[in-house]
């Protein structure tokens, strides 16, 4: 009785067993791919699922967690990271470049992802690694610095292309670093700095051609307002002589002739200029006749002797 007993308890334990090891809890983001005596049978989502013993089982699939590559029956369907490690590649003019980036995919089909392809992870490296080879040889190595999210959207159009078939979404692919030999970085560097200067060289210039055409628009409206200035001044100054003789005429009541309202004016201002033109030097030499001197102040006297006015 005691051995009955003992081997039921033993078969009840071992059923217990049996059964917890085949209840699973399959979390959010997370599914198992269930085969049936080796054949696909569904894929259970999240919650509590149960199998049948020694029938059905998951199929494991291979992940990279830690930087490993482990086998686990849990397919992650979040949004991976892969991060391929720095590479030597050739562009279309014989340059040698190093180049690493990082790229990220989701599963979308596992079914796909655990029978089309024998490590995923590793799939999709090679593949970036081919591409972005096949890639950077169409290119130079100055259009690469120039076209990186042109680049960067070309492999994400053709690792997804592929990725298709193993149920797999490209998300985007960033490439981080692209390092040319050092020769041909100090070269660059130098033909940076060679285009720098020119373009400091061209700025200047053209900021002095700009200061001198700014120059030469002062001058020609300076010269301009000059011009105005002097033409209105002639013809105020005009204006105003002929306003004198026209005062002078009118006062003399038609007994003075334009003549010698003329002469009376011309002396007037050579009176008045006389005294500075003396503070200039010891002796003056003045080209003028003295005959017309007296007769535009014969003029004078002779409009003073007249009416007043």
């Amino acid at each position: 009785m005691d051995l009955a007993l003992i081997l039921l308890l033993g078969v009840a334990g071992f059923a217990i067993i049996l059964i917890l090891n085949n209840i699973f809890i399959v979390r959010n983001s997370e599914c198992m791919v269930i085969e049936r005596l080796g054949t696909y049978n569904r894929t259970l989502q999240s919650g509590i699922q149960i199998t049948v013993p020694f029938i059905e089982k998951p199929r494991p699939i291979i992940m990279l967690r830690n930087l490993k590559f482990v086998e686990t029956p849990r397919i992650d369907l979040r949004e991976a990271v892969l991060d391929f490690p720095g590479q030597s590649v050739i562009t279309k003019d014989n340059v040698t470049v190093t180049i690493n980036g990082v790229l990220y995919f989701r599963i979308l089909d596992p079914v796909r992802a655990v029978y089309e392809v024998e490590n995923i992870i590793q799939a999709v490296e090679v593949l970036a690694k081919t591409s972005l080879r096949a890639e950077i040889g169409r290119m130079e190595l100055d259009s690469i610095f120039e076209s990186r999210e042109e680049i960067n959207e070309r492999l994400r159009l053709v690792l997804d292309d592929a990725g298709n078939g193993w149920g797999i979404k490209v998300v985007r692919v960033e490439l981080l670093d692209i390092a040319p030999p050092v020769d041909v970085e100090e070269a660059m560097r130098k033909q940076m700095t060679a285009e720098r200067q020119r373009r400091a060289t061209v700025t200047e210039a053209e900021g002095e051609k700009q200061a001198a055409i700014a120059r030469a628009q002062g001058e020609r409206e300076a010269a301009i307002l000059s011009a105005q200035g002097e033409k209105e001044a002639a013809i105020l100054r005009a204006q105003g002589q002929r306003k004198a003789i026209e005062e002078v005429l009118s006062s003399g009541d038609g007994q003075l002739s334009s003549d010698t309202v003329i002469g009376y004016l011309l002396g007037r201002e050579y009176l008045q200029t006389l005294p500075n033109i003396a503070k200039e030097g010891d002796r003056i030499f003045l080209p003028i006749e003295t005959s017309n001197v007296l007769g535009s102040v014969g003029a004078i006297q002779e409009l003073l002797s007249g009416k007043k006015f």
